[in-house]
């Protein structure tokens, strides 16, 4: 069976970064289509910081998402059942995520996985851990020279 790529760690809901690729993760797994190296990392990594902000657990986000709740329904439950940020704390945790990588303790991890994924000659591309997501399923990173905001899903 084919391997299929989530969304963009760059594409959010109602300006939640993350959020939507965590879902997709869910669905393909599900469907038996997520490369074999994401999966002992469900739930965990960013999946675990995004379950942290919102207060909720992986295995009840799993349950809705497989039941065949919409992202948008899906996040209203964790609203309703764990935490509702503010939009200040959003837009912070979301602009944290997005810089994850670029100028603190996790730059090296970025050298490091360009050169296990043979991607060593695009580390003008990746700055930070959302952009070596994208270049390693084969997406081009939002160029944030030229700053555009999160993908809506």
């Amino acid at each position: 069976m084919p391997t299929q790529f989530p969304r963009s760690p760059y594409d959010a809901i109602a300006g939640l970064v993350y959020f939507p690729r965590m879902l997709d993760k869910i669905r393909i797994h599900a469907a038996g289509q997520l490369p074999e190296l994401y999966l002992p990392h469900l739930g965990s990594g960013f999946d675990g910081r995004c379950l942290n902000f919102l207060h909720v657990k992986y295995e009840d986000i799993q349950k809705l998402v497989l039941a065949g709740k919409s992202d948008e329904e899906v996040l209203e439950w964790c609203y309703q059942n764990g935490q509702r940020p503010t939009e200040e704390e959003v837009e912070t945790w979301s602009g944290f995520m997005q810089k994850r990588g670029w100028r603190d303790e996790a730059s090296d991890r970025i050298i490091f996985r360009l050169k296990e994924s043979g991607l060593e000659s695009r580390d003008t591309e990746a700055v930070t851990m959302f952009d070596f997501i994208d270049l390693d399923e084969n997406r081009t990173p939002p160029d944030f020279k030229k700053w555009e905001p999160p993908r809506i899903s």
